[in-house]
């Protein structure tokens, strides 16, 4: 008997089947895969749109049981690029991010099947999810951060994170992503 998340995975992948989109789990559900031990009410995608028209997407994901959880969906897509639905089998809620060109469409090439809850779904590679979680900064995130590395621990590419968060430090004028990695790193005693 499938689970409510498996049954959310299926339809959501055959939403995206249906508009040929690229797309990958990321968040805490993908938090969890590399070695989190949390729990989380809701899913995270970013999906690769490319010019497609959103009403597209909007009547695939009604068609596959979801709905969309605000009445001016649109206008929020347009105004912060995130369109927030809800699984209407399980109530479970979901936040599609559009994804762009540059760094998203990076993690989307390197994102990877894995099954989850059952279900074959791509899901944002660990040093992703860790570059993502440092830059989000919030308390949980790093933990989810620390709980990736130390299960990870030397599987993980240190050298492609490290990459990934010069560039956001100098794209976003910051300068605290790095020695947070390395903060996290000692915490969770990897030798590089």
């Amino acid at each position: 008997m499938a689970s409510l998340l498996a049954d959310l995975l299926t339809d959501l992948g055959a939403a995206f089947n249906r508009t040929s989109a690229r797309w990958y789990i990321f968040g805490a559900q993908a938090a969890i895969v590399y070695g989190t031990a949390r729990l989380t009410a809701d899913v995270d995608v970013t999906v690769m749109f490319g010019n497609q028209p959103v009403e597209n997407l909007i009547q695939a994901l009604k068609e596959e049981g979801f709905e969309t959880r605000i009445t001016d969906a649109l206008r929020l897509v347009e105004q912060s690029r995130v369109l927030p639905v809800v699984h209407l089998l399980s109530g479970i809620p979901v936040d599609i991010v559009f994804g762009g060109p540059g760094l998203e469409e990076q993690f989307a090439h390197r994102a990877q099947n894995h099954k989850l809850d059952g279900v074959m779904v791509p899901i944002a590679s660990s040093e992703d999810i860790i570059t993502m979680k440092i830059l989000a900064g919030r308390w949980k995130d790093l933990d989810d951060a620390l709980a990736i590395i130390m299960a990870r621990g030397k599987q993980l590419d240190l050298q492609m994170i490290r990459s990934t968060l010069e560039l956001l430090e100098k794209t976003l004028d910051r300068s605290d992503l790095l020695r947070t990695l390395d903060d996290l790193v000692h915490q969770g005693i990897i030798r590089e």
